[in-house]
């Protein structure tokens, strides 16, 4: 697999990430796609993606059968559905707790695995902390393709980060100036959930809204 670009990445993380938690709304139109992109929760960074953007981007991963259009019939608004893994061609087999971790890196960059077993909620199921490290390490160990690396501790952190190496190697640069501006204790991490949640509620509903206004466009195509 080639090295992949950041908007690329973002999209296949998108693209996973609604999967699992609004299948109904899956597969993804490009308005909807280009929303989820540009969410300002659970995205790091926040990104303004244009439509043009993404579609150049779609464009290239559906060269690479990353990505399929899966517009059916004589709809005449685009769906897309991303095959990164698991798909009856692809090589590349991974379980739903490495797709969440990889899911929530290319959405969020390198992070703890503390941090990842809270964000990978929406996803999957970790017992503990110790078993995110497990997959972690699954993940670092292949050989011939280690689909993620172990970062520099940051001064004044307790836990080592990880990061994905689809995008290409991480330059020890990003591991040692990265810095989260959020602390964490046990009342700022519940406040920051609810926060994300709420976040969360708001883009579904930005999501149907897209969907209706494309509905109605439809409708109106055809009465016209």
């Amino acid at each position: 697999m080639r090295i992949i670009t950041q908007a690329e990445i973002r999209i296949i993380g998108c693209l996973i990430e609604k999967e699992i938690t609004t299948p109904e709304q899956y597969p993804l139109t490009l308005n909807a796609l280009t929303t989820a992109c540009n969410q300002k929760s659970n995205r790091d960074p926040v990104t303004s993606m244009t439509d043009s953007e993404v579609l150049d981007a779609v464009n290239s991963l559906i060269n690479d059968r990353l990505v399929t259009d899966e517009t059916r019939g004589n709809a005449r608004v685009a769906k897309y559905q991303h095959r990164f893994c698991n798909t009856e061609f692809g090589s590349l087999q991974l379980s739903k707790q490495e797709i969440a971790i990889l899911c929530v890196l290319f959405l969020r960059g390198p992070q703890t695995p503390g941090e990842l077993r809270t964000r990978t909620q929406r996803l999957c199921d970790f017992d503990n902390v110790a078993q995110v490290e497990s997959v972690l390490n699954k993940l670092c160990s292949e050989e011939a393709s280690p689909k993620v690396v172990k970062l520099e501790k940051e001064p004044g952190k307790r836990e080592a980060r990880y990061g994905h190496l689809f995008c290409g190697e991480i330059e020890d640069s990003v591991a040692v100036n990265h810095t989260h501006t959020h602390t964490h204790t046990h009342s700022e991490q519940t406040s920051n959930d609810n926060t994300q949640r709420m976040d969360e509620l708001e883009q579904e509903v930005a999501l149907l809204r897209a969907e209706v206004a494309e509905l109605k466009q439809l409708i109106n195509d055809v009465l016209a």
